[in-house]
C-alpha cells in the first residue's frame, strides 16, 4: 500500500478550488492527498460541524463553492434514480424574499397574544447573518414509499454539508416552524408537490473549528456472532 503524504499549500488550494489559504481549516490542510486513502473521507465525516448564525461571517462566498456543494448533493444515493432533491439559492439582496417570508410565516403562526414584535424582527433579520441560504425541497415520486425519498433527500443535504465543511465553510440545516411553513414554500417558488424541509445556511466561521463529541460506536453495535445481553 502506497504511503500517504502531507498536502503542501499549492495542493491544498488546488483541491479546494483556489480557496484563500486563510479560509482553509488546519484539520483539512493536514490531511493526506492520496484520494484512495479512506482516512480522507473519514476525517471529512468526523470533523463536520453545524454552526449557529452567530458563528458565521456575513461576507459573500464565491458561487463556485456553492455549486461544488450542490454537485456533491446531486450524487446522493437514490432508489429508482428519482433524485428528489430540489434547491433554491439565495444570496445578496435576494435574501430579502426570505426575510419577508419568514416574517409573514411567523405572523400567521403566532396570532393574538402569542405574537412578539421582537421575535418577528429576529426572524426577519437573521437572513443577513449568513451570506448564503439554500431552500431545501423534496419532490417525492408517489410510486415510492415516502421514507425512501426522505432518506435520499437527507443524504443529499448531508453531502452538501460535508462538502462545505471540507472547504472550510460553516453551515447548518435549520428547520424551525417558519423555515418549513407553507407560506415560505410558496415564496421560494416550490410547487405544491414539493415539500419544504427548511434551509441550509452557509458562511465562513468567525472562530476556530469546533471539536465534536460522540459516545463510543461500540455502545451502539452488536455483532450477530456475539451473545445478546439481557436488558
Amino acid at each position: 500500500m502506497a504511503r500517504s503524504r502531507k498536502l503542501d499549500l499549492s495542493e491544498v488550494l488546488a483541491v479546494h478550488g483556489n480557496v484563500p489559504a486563510a479560509n482553509i481549516q488546519t484539520s483539512f490542510a493536514d490531511m493526506t492527498l492520496n484520494k484512495k486513502d479512506p482516512d480522507l473521507l473519514f476525517e471529512a465525516i468526523r470533523t463536520r460541524r453545524s454552526f449557529s448564525l452567530n458563528g458565521l461571517d456575513s461576507e459573500s462566498i464565491d458561487q463556485k463553492l456553492i455549486e461544488r456543494m450542490l454537485e456533491a448533493a446531486n450524487w446522493a444515493p437514490t432508489h429508482k434514480k428519482t433524485e428528489p432533491w430540489r434547491f433554491v439559492v439565495y444570496q445578496e439582496k435576494e435574501r430579502q424574499v426570505l426575510s419577508d417570508a419568514f416574517g409573514e410565516a411567523y405572523r400567521q403562526i403566532a396570532t393574538g397574544d402569542d405574537f412578539s414584535k421582537a421575535r418577528f424582527q429576529v426572524l426577519q433579520d437573521k437572513v443577513w447573518q449568513a451570506p448564503v441560504w439554500i431552500a431545501l425541497g423534496m419532490a417525492r415520486d408517489p410510486a415510492l414509499p415516502e421514507w425512501e425519498e426522505i432518506v435520499a433527500f437527507g443524504c443529499a443535504v448531508h453531502n452538501a454539508q460535508l462538502m462545505a465543511c471540507s472547504m472550510g465553510l460553516g453551515c447548518k440545516w435549520t428547520s424551525g416552524a417558519t423555515s418549513v411553513h407553507q407560506h415560505v414554500a410558496k415564496a421560494v417558488g416550490f410547487a405544491p408537490d414539493i415539500r419544504l424541509f427548511g434551509f441550509l445556511y452557509v458562511g465562513r466561521p468567525t472562530s476556530s473549528w469546533p471539536e465534536g463529541h460522540r459516545g463510543p460506536a461500540t455502545a451502539k453495535i452488536r455483532w450477530a456472532s456475539s451473545p445478546q445481553k439481557k436488558a
